[in-house]
């Protein structure tokens, strides 16, 4: 059996690197957290007057028998509700794909 002089450099094992996640080790890093928390902050807003609109949109409609508003008032709701559980469920999203893709072995 013939081996060749690459052979032994496929068993040599990379050097293991880590990595923690720390924006305070950056010059900045408060500044992103304030500038997350505050776009959090507006989309969360926006959701909510999402929500008011369309639900008075669903009812204006429902009341006057017009399908159509009535079906994109249902829609504005149900859509501002999503991306309300969406920003609330961001960083637990984020969070659990981090911590699945640190298992990776």
């Amino acid at each position: 059996m013939h081996t060749t002089p690459m052979a032994p450099l496929l068993h040599i094992r990379l050097l293991d690197v880590t990595m923690t996640p720390d924006p305070s080790q950056l010059p900045g890093g408060e500044v992103l957290q304030k500038l997350t928390n505050g776009l959090g902050g507006w989309a969360l807003a926006l959701a909510l007057v999402g929500l008011l609109v369309g639900a008075a949109a669903w009812a204006l409609g429902a009341h006057s028998q017009n399908y159509q508003q009535s079906y994109s008032g249902r829609k504005a709701v149900l859509v501002s509700g999503f991306a309300a559980l969406l920003i609330g469920a961001g960083p637990a999203i984020v969070n659990f794909f981090f911590s699945t893709g640190k298992g990776v072995h």
